[in-house]
This record gives structure tokens, sequence and C-alpha cells, in this order.
């Protein structure tokens, strides 16, 4: 007989998230939200993995399965009761840890307090106090407002022995009483109070779709340096002419700024450098404006599902003096990346004398970018 199980619930449809299939089986961090939490719960002390699944999403959550040891599919119900109840009778384990499929950044330490206090007491609900006043309200009005110190919110996993989880699901199914939204609620109904254990503030349940973007982040680093000695009376950092003793060679306008931006939001998708999608042999770049290749680059993103979420950008310039326009450089690239100023940083530095650029031979730019989910 298996000792501990752990029933990870996916057959919803995660319609909150606005997402056009479930919300556990779109990207997420180089994987899917599913495969997160899977692997969070493939640890030595887990000796069976079962996954409820909608009839809809059987097929592609059994074959995502298929990579993990000791993991099992069973066909999921209407309400979340059901999943649950379904996956309890699949099950032989001594001990279950119930756990709701979209918290993926559950921790082991979690899952091993949860699986302690469920030996010590007999159950193990993972909560944490509530930090915020929480208010009873009906249409749209404030009827009471409960001490909060006796506030808790609840999280998976959670944690019993089968049999008793099983005897009060089974009552519960009896009483035709399914309507509930954790299995805390429905075990304290029919078996009695269960225990806490200390959860996570980060062990977070993706709901919305801004959940989404807010976990899902990729970074890039992106560096160019072009050399002086083109005869013209400006420079062009960010989109903005800014005078100079004379230009800087490139095959396009030489915005040496916007070309190391380009390799970081490339870099943070993946993608090839910006010499592979404008190569200098290409007649069509020649003094080509970079604001139009960047466009171009942000283009390449959006295919892949991606949007700028800010960058950081560090210039090492001995000349030309830069203090005036680091303003007009920052309103200009929030402008090309659709973002908030604040989402842009810019700084600008000398090279103390040293190297090329302190000999002012020419300028080179380090470039950060942190992309999110489109």
């Amino acid at each position: 007989m298996k000792n501990v199980c752990a029933i990870v619930c996916a057959a919803g449809k995660g319609q909150r998230a606005g997402f056009d299939k479930n919300k556990l089986l779109v990207p997420f961090q180089g994987s899917t939200v599913l495969e997160r939490t899977l692997s969070a719960f493939h640890v030595p002390f887990i000796d069976e993995i079962i996954v409820t699944a909608s009839l809809e999403d059987f097929d592609e959550i059994s074959a995502l399965c298929k990579k993990f040891k000791n993991v099992k599919v069973v066909l999921g119900g209407e309400t979340r009761s059901c999943s649950v109840y379904n996956a309890l009778k699949a099950c032989e384990a001594e001990i279950v840890l119930i756990h709701d499929g979209a918290r993926p950044f559950v921790k082991r330490s979690l899952i091993e307090n949860c699986l302690t206090s469920v030996k010590s007491y007999g159950s193990g609900i993972c909560a944490i106090p509530a930090a915020d006043t929480v208010a009873v309200c009906k249409n749209g009005k404030i009827l009471s407002v409960p001490d909060r110190s006796g506030m808790y919110l609840l999280q998976t996993p959670q944690g019993f022995y089968r049999e008793n989880i099983l005897t009060a699901y089974e009552r519960a199914f009896e009483s035709e009483n399914t309507s509930f939204t954790d299995d805390s609620s429905l075990f304290a109904v029919y078996c009695g109070a269960p225990k806490l254990c200390l959860g996570d503030p980060e062990n977070k349940k993706l709901t919305s779709r801004q959940d989404f973007e807010g976990a899902f982040a990729r970074c890039g680093m992106g560096v160019d340096t072009h050399a002086f000695g083109k005869e013209q009376n400006y420079i062009v950092l960010g989109g903005v002419k800014i005078p100079s003793e004379s230009g800087l060679i490139a095959h396009s306008d030489g915005d040496v700024l916007l070309h190391a931006l380009m390799d970081a939001l490339l870099s943070a998708a993946g993608l090839r450098d910006i010499g592979h999608y404008f190569p200098d042999t290409d007649a069509r770049w020649k003094n080509a404006d970079s604001r139009e290749m960047l466009r171009s680059v942000l283009s390449l993103l959006t295919e892949q599902g991606l949007k700028v979420k800010n960058v950081s950008i560090a210039i090492q310039a001995e000349k030309p003096r830069l203090a005036g326009y680091m303003e007009a450089m920052q309103n200009s690239l929030s402008s090309l990346l659709n973002l908030d100023p604040s989402a842009v940083g810019i700084s600008a530095g000398t090279n103390e004398g040293l190297g090329y650029v302190g000999e002012g031979k020419g300028i080179t730019v380090n470039a950060y970018a942190l992309l999110c989910q489109a």
C-alpha cells in the first residue's frame, strides 16, 4: 500500500483567466502551469500523484503526465468536489495531500509541513494570517468587519488520512451537499475541525490573466558598441538626435542604444540577435531608422505572445554630454515601447578616461529588458 498520495486538481476551465483553453495548459515559465505544479510534488516522500482532468482535456493532460513517474490521470466531474471524490476513490494511499493545480509555486518545505501536520493531528490545512481588514458585504455594502486576528487565508495542499476525508466526501454526496470550494470546509462539516499549518505567501493561486502576467517573466541583456568617425554633426540615441563632433559609424543610423535594446529584447524572447534579422549585407537597412527596426522586433515579440514590461539602459560615453537629453530619450523609449516612463530607466556615465570610451573613440550601451506575456 502506498503511504502518501498527492491529488492535483486540474479539471477546471479557468475561465476567469481569459484564455481559450484550460489555464493549467498555457505556456508558463518554459513549460505549463500543470507541469510546474507536478514537478513540485515529484519528491521522494510522495508515492503517487493523481491528476484530475476534464473529458475535454483528458488526452492532453494524460500525454503531459507521461513525462513524470508515478502519475495517474482520472476523469474529473462537474464540480471540484466531484473531481476530488473521483480521485479519492482511485487512491489507495494512507495519506492524501489535495492541491490546486493552479498553485505552481508550492515549495517542498510547505508540502513537508502539511504532511507532518497530518501525521501529528490527523489533518493539515496550509493557511496564512489575513494581513488586510476583512469585511462581510452584501449588495456592495459592508455588513460587518470581523476581528482579523482570527482570520486566515486558506491554501493548498490540504492533507488528511484518506479514510477520513473519503468518508466525509461519501457523506456529503449522500446528502447531495457538494458545493464546497475546498476540502477543509467539507471535512469540518462531516468529520470535525481540521488543523491549520503555516502556509506561504508565495504559494499564490493563478486565477486572473494579470496573475499570469505577474508570474511570467523573461529577462534579456544586450550590448552594442559603435565608433565615432561618420561625417555628420549629431548622433542618435534612443531615437533622439544629439549634437556631436561626429557621428557613429554603422550600416544603419548608428543608434547604439536601440541596437543594444533590440538585442536584449530578442535575447529575452529566446530569438536570434539583430545581426540575423538586420544584416549589414542587406541594402534595405542601409542608413535605416533604428526605430523602424525596433518596431519589427516588437512584432516578433507579439508573435511569441510577449510584451515588454520594463527596460534598463546604461550608456558609457565620454562625449557628447548627455545630461540634457536623458528625459527626451526616456520619453522616446516609453512611446516606442508603449510603456509608462517609470518603466524605462536610463543612466549615463563616462569611463574616467580609460579605454576606447574614455578616449572618446566610441560609445557602448548595456541594455536589460524584462518581458511578460502579452
